[in-house]
């Protein structure tokens, strides 16, 4: 390199003083300067500027697909906004969530735990292997959770598992009921309520489940107590629960569909289906629209604010018998009398795949893993990939000698399948089923009292309103804007302003009297106007109440009681 000379000749001289990167002539900076560094070496201002550029830090390749995932929808544009300062804090919550969603497809790294399934050999088929191959193949933990309950005089069994598939619930239809921590085969209660039981349903914690009796709903606690009787909820034949609402949700022999508040005790909604008896129900975990099978082979879906569903489907021929719909509400799978099982994709309602069974399936399940378990006679069939691709073959198959299988349902976060026949329960592992990793501030499997004391405090308060239910849970996040008025309405009604008269008759006492008398005429008006509107609201919601619709609020408990 080259040393070219300062342009000041007498500073040349405090370059060595360390004063930074520039001259100390005067705090100045000096084009084409020399600067000597602290070890002795001349150099070139911007050969030192481009020495000194730091590398710029290059961001790790993050899946796309997994990014999706974590991401929170597409981003929002606030360069529209006026506010300069609300711009500015909604660009910042903006980058946050971005940031978060990022962290969280990174954190994937660490999670070790990944599903796996059955993989045959050669000439092999998975639909071939036995349970009992199965658990011997194993360790023994997971060996452990297969096994079989032997209750024939009170069946055919139905059953439900907490969302942390930790506990077990089964319910006999000549009235046995038990709750059982199936992990370490303890039993918890074990009663009898000597009525036919036609379903059972955890509710939010396993403290309390709720029980379809032969005339109403019941709820009983861990011990077995009873608590509530909802005589309400009149000869109901199926149960389900809304875990993020606090609504249970029953539909009976009548055709009536009934949402419960279990938080505050209120009829939210008494729906009449007009459609007969109904013993098929299921709820969409996505949006919490409860999904009912009819007699006719329609599938109604439904929500509380509405009385009328909000879809009607034709699915079958027939009666049908069972309906499923995964977890992330893309796909339904349904089943007749007419001996289809046919798969629905829910955003646009057409029909995806059939398959045909042996004999009319009685029963529907889907894992977290996308797994389809379908029941029907003896036999229980596990199908892989059923909602994308047409399958000839199931995944696996399991009999039950001279039993007929009533009721399924894979346990969350484990590769384990529980089915309620006539003879009584049994537990199969089904490789590939349940989600391997569990975020513990949903559903924490391994939860000690004091966090699920924390967590129902928590779920109370984030308690979603069942107005909110609707088939897009993100119409929501919308904000439905006002149409602009015309100019004619923006402008201010100028105060009056009485004319003067000819001389002798426009006294001032007269203008006066004349100004005063058209501004009551104009509040005359604005009255009769608000007067009007208070009466279309009250038409609004004396029909609201005819068609069942209820706001309740927490704070009702406080008013008196009507007489």
């Amino acid at each position: 390199m080259v040393p070219r000379d300062c342009a000041d000749k007498n500073k040349q001289g405090d370059h060595k003083s360390g004063s930074g990167y520039t001259c100390a002539a005067k705090g100045v900076n000096h084009e084409g300067c020399l600067v000597v560094l602290k070890t002795g070496c001349v150099i070139d201002e911007a050969e030192l500027g481009r020495i000194s550029k730091k590398p710029e830090r290059k961001e790790e390749s993050i899946d796309k697909t997994v990014l999706k995932k974590y991401s929170r929808g597409r981003r929002n544009d606030f360069d529209n906004l006026k506010d300069k300062r609300l711009q500015r804090k909604l660009k910042v919550y903006e980058s946050q969530h971005n940031e978060a969603a990022v962290q969280a497809a990174k954190s994937e790294l660490l999670l070790t735990d990944q599903p796996g399934f059955l993989e045959a050999e050669g000439l092999e088929k998975t639909y071939h292997f036995k349970q009992r191959d199965i658990a011997n193949a194993v360790d023994i933990a997971s060996a452990s959770k297969y096994f079989e309950l032997k209750l024939d005089k009170f069946g055919p069994y139905r059953l439900s598992y907490t969302r942390n598939g930790r506990f077990l619930l089964i319910g006999g239809k000549k009235g046995h009921l038990a709750t059982i921590d199936w992990k370490s085969k303890q039993l918890g209660c074990e009663i009898h309520v000597r009525e036919t039981v036609r379903d059972v349903k955890w509710l939010h914690i396993e403290t309390m489940f709720a029980v379809a009796q032969k005339k109403s709903v019941f709820i009983y606690d861990s011990q077995g107590v009873e608590l509530h009787c909802l005589k309400k909820h009149h000869e109901p034949n199926r149960l389900e629960f809304l875990p993020y609402h606090f609504l249970l949700a029953s539909v009976g022999k009548h055709g009536f569909l009934v949402y419960q508040d279990i938080s505050t005790g209120r009829e939210v909604a008494d729906l009449f289906t007009r459609l007969g008896r109904c013993d098929c129900m299921a709820q969409n975990p996505h949006n919490a629209i409860i999904n009912l099978g009819h007699h006719n082979g329609t599938v109604t879906m439904w929500a509380p604010s509405m009385k009328d569903p909000l879809v009607k489907m034709l699915c079958h021929r027939g009666p049908v018998r069972a309906i499923a719909v995964d977890n992330k509400g893309l796909y339904m799978a349904t089943a007749g009398l007419d001996g289809q099982m046919k798969i629905w994709d829910v955003r646009t309602y057409k029909q995806l795949q059939s398959y045909y069974t042996p004999s009319p399936a009685s029963c529907l399940s889907i894992s977290q893993r996308g797994l389809l378990a379908a029941g029907h006679g003896p036999l229980v069939e596990v199908w892989r990939d059923a909602f994308t691709e047409k399958q000839k073959k199931p995944y696996m198959k399991h009999w039950f000698p001279s039993c007929s299988v009533d009721a399924m349902q894979f346990c969350p976060f484990e590769d384990v399948l529980g089915v309620g026949h006539s003879k009584g329960f049994g537990s199969l592992l089904i490789p590939g089923a349940g989600e391997p990793n569990f975020d513990a501030l949903e559903a924490n499997p391994y939860q000690a009292k004091k966090q699920r004391q924390e967590f129902e405090v928590k779920a109370l308060l984030e308690k979603i309103q069942p107005e909110l239910i609707s088939l897009n849970p993100m119409d929501i996040v919308h904000v439905t804007t006002m149409p602009k008025k015309d100019d004619d309405d923006d402008e201010v009604k100028e105060k009056f302003q009485p004319r003067n008269k000819a001389k002798g008759r426009g006294s001032s006492r007269k203008l006066y009297l004349r100004k005063k008398g058209v501004e009551e005429q104009r509040k005359m008006e604005g009255i009769k106007e608000l007067i009007k509107e208070k009466q279309k609201e009250k038409r609004e919601s004396e029909i609201n109440e005819h068609r069942g619709i209820k706001t309740v609020s927490a704070l009702d408990r406080f008013q008196p009681r009507k007489k």
